[in-house]
């Protein structure tokens, strides 16, 4: 368990302060750029997530691949796995981003933005496309050596980009008055440098490059492994994003006040619970590894100990999180928004009371991943986000529930994955494990 939360606290920190890329978008919009703005970030936000969580999705994929092969202390094959993985990867980031400015005039459609948040919102996202490459750089690099055990070099680079970040927004909202295309603009810049950072540190610190291009060799068993982690991961991350920008559709079809308010209680929501989400991929790492080197006894304790300790946890941040929903939701909305922040402060009750629920799935993701049953990983998230979506398309339609519901079919879909997941584990999955 001490190894286990060593190695999360550095991917807890980072990934908090990788939030910040957009916090601080979102904190700076809404105080000095009004709730149009917000919304229009906000919205542009859920977007980025989802075509974010692709590239994730990749890189965490590959991930459980390296470190399976490294704790079998197989190094050829480790070698040829970081060079077909940056191949498959780097080409559907390309893909991905050609998609993603070809799709721009459509996505008010998808999307369902009111008239008076599209501009704006257009505005930014042609700008935070173009950090699409840089984002899979980094995540790729941190993935990587995440997987052998270094979790602190990419909380390093994240600690530099996200304070730059904050400073480049503030320059460029403030300074130059560039308004939400300089938030957009502060972001990219962030991201690059993260990106090309993490990327030249690994090339010239870590033995495992070495020889990678000289051994230039992709057999097809090892493109076929990779891709089945990583596309499996990838489905999983995406699906689950994309049932959130189906809910955001459905959250803006409620005019721009519910935009606003859904846009900041969201970045709550998501710096509360990402520790717990970090720690389920630390956890990842952690069976993978030991999965790769047939320790099931230390995989039976940690798994144990991981339990617990999210649980602990998710009470915590929950209770806080209940206690303090006003002041964090004035810290992205003007206090004369009242309308906003009550809406603000009912999505963080519902959703908060129920942090216990995602920590368990954030787990069970981690778990199929890292003993090679990726793809009931992808099972979790159908079923979590179709009872998401379902639900809250239908109860938002009832006059009396209204978009409450959309709240409240949150939590209950992370309940029914949780108790699926658990089941298949205790019926099936057992016998992979001993």
């Amino acid at each position: 368990m001490q190894s286990m939360l060593l190695f999360a606290v550095p991917m807890i920190l980072g990934n908090l302060l990788q939030q910040c890329y957009n916090i601080a978008d979102t904190l700076i919009v809404g105080k000095f750029l009004g709730a149009g703005a917000l919304a229009a970030v906000g919205s542009s936000f859920t977007l980025m997530t989802f075509l974010t969580s692709i590239l994730l999705g990749l890189c965490m994929g590959s991930g459980a691949v390296f470190s399976i092969r490294y704790g079998r202390q197989d190094e050829d094959g480790l070698k040829e796995g970081i060079l077909a993985s940056f191949v498959l990867i780097a080409g559907i980031t390309i893909l991905l981003n050609i998609l993603a400015f070809l799709s721009l005039n459509h996505i008010r459609v998808l999307l369902q933005v009111p008239n008076e948040v599209w501009g704006l919102m257009r505005e930014y996202l042609i700008v935070i496309f173009s950090g699409i490459t840089a984002t899979f750089l980094y995540n790729y690099f941190a993935s990587f050596l995440r997987a052998i055990g270094n979790s602190v070099v990419p909380l390093v680079f994240l600690a530099v980009c996200a304070l730059l970040n904050i400073v480049l927004d503030l320059f460029f909202v403030l300074a130059l008055k560039r308004g939400v295309s300089g938030a957009a603009e502060a972001t990219v810049i962030s991201q690059y440098i993260s990106g090309i950072g993490i990327a030249v540190y690994s090339l010239f610190r870590c033995s495992q490059f070495c020889g990678v291009l000289r051994n230039c060799r992709i057999r097809w068993e090892c493109l076929k492994e990779i891709a089945n982690f990583s596309v499996m991961t990838c489905i999983q991350q995406s699906v689950m994003n994309l049932g959130i920008l189906m809910v955001q559709g459905l959250v803006n079809s409620f005019g721009a006040e519910i935009m606003a308010a859904f846009a900041a209680a969201v970045k709550i929501d998501a710096f509360a619970y990402m520790p717990v989400q970090d720690f389920g991929n630390a956890f990842s790492t952690f069976i993978a590894q030991n999965y790769g080197a047939g320790n099931t006894k230390r995989i039976q304790k940690g798994l144990k100990g991981a339990v617990l300790v999210s649980f602990l946890f998710c009470i915590i941040i929950s209770s806080a999180i209940w206690i303090f929903a006003r002041p964090l939701m004035e810290l992205f909305v003007n206090k004369n928004e009242t309308r906003i922040i009550m809406e603000g402060i009912r999505y963080l009750h519902i959703e908060g009371a129920f942090y216990w629920g995602i920590g368990c799935l954030f787990l069970l993701y981690g778990l199929y991943r890292a003993i090679a049953v990726p793809a009931m990983s992808v099972v979790l998230t159908i079923i979590s986000l179709g009872t998401r979506v379902l639900l809250a398309y239908l109860l938002s339609s009832v006059p009396s529930i209204g978009v409450a519901g959309i709240w409240w079919a949150i939590p209950i879909g992370w309940i029914l994955a949780d108790t699926v997941g658990v089941l298949y584990y205790r019926k099936l999955a057992w016998s992979t494990l001993t």
